[in-house]
């Protein structure tokens, strides 16, 4: 029996060149190929691959929130995909099959895709799906969540207090903390480090921005169901209408 793959990249010259490197291999079965995790987590969920491919870094629901979001009886094996560097990458290693750094040649591919052939055909042992369950646990909108937020920048490390956060927006794979006068900026995607936040104080408004409940001073209504959020220090940010779940927070945390 053939081994069901899915390849989750939102880099499209990438994402194929998995894919044909997957295809010369008998024993593999491409099921599905996804550029981004909202569909990834669909055909995981649908299709219930062996193995997955899976990007990290990606916009809006980045790999670990895909994992974050799975809640399947029998978890498939993971080949973390990054650009991480070799000291972020000790972190979920245990978790993982293995992990392909960018950018990786033909051979380093092959020997990931041998090391996942080998698990998967011992999957009676079961390590890899209690791994990958405890990184979901971890990554989950309920776990613990932290007290501070370690900045490095030159060569030196500022710990943020999370309660001192005002609100934090994207920037590119980086997100930028704003907590009063002083702006940090941390090398995480936003789904990453919001599933780290207190889930009862913080709530993310649109696709590039978290704010603090505490700091939210006024909601002053837009055009096609918007809002304009606007906080204690002046900020003023928007509040999507694809967001308009967190409406209901916003309001309750008034009353």
């Amino acid at each position: 029996m053939k081994i069901r793959t899915i390849i989750v990249e939102d880099e499209p010259l990438a994402r194929e060149r998995m894919l044909n490197l997957l295809e010369t291999d008998d024993a593999i079965e491409v099921c599905a190929e996804c550029g981004d995790g909202r569909s990834a987590v669909e055909k995981i969920t649908e299709l219930e691959p062996d193995l997955i491919f899976l990007d990290i870094q990606m916009p809006e629901l980045d790999g670990f929130g895909v994992l974050a979001e799975l809640s399947m009886p029998k978890l498939p094996a993971v080949v973390f995909v990054t650009a991480y560097d070799q000291f972020a990458l000790k972190a979920f290693e245990v978790h993982a099959v293995d992990y392909l750094l960018k950018p990786f040649d033909r051979e380093r591919f092959r020997a990931a895709l041998q090391r996942a052939k080998t698990r998967i055909g011992s999957r009676h042992t079961s390590p890899t799906e209690e791994n990958l369950r405890a990184l979901i646990a971890e990554v989950r909108p309920d776990s613990k969540a932290i007290q501070k937020i370690a900045i490095k920048s030159s060569g030196r490390v500022t710990f943020v207090k999370v309660e001192d956060i005002d609100w934090i927006e994207a920037a590119d794979n980086y997100v930028e903390i704003h907590a009063g006068t002083a702006a940090h900026m941390l090398r995480e995607t936003m789904t990453a480090l919001s599933t780290r936040l207190p889930a009862e104080k913080f709530v993310r408004i649109n696709r590039s921005c978290i704010v603090n409940l505490e700091r939210v001073k006024e909601l002053q209504p837009m055009f096609h169901g918007e809002y304009t959020v606007i906080l204690n220090d002046g900020t003023k940010l928007t509040l999507s209408r694809n967001y308009r779940t967190s409406l209901a927070r916003l309001m309750g945390n008034a009353s």
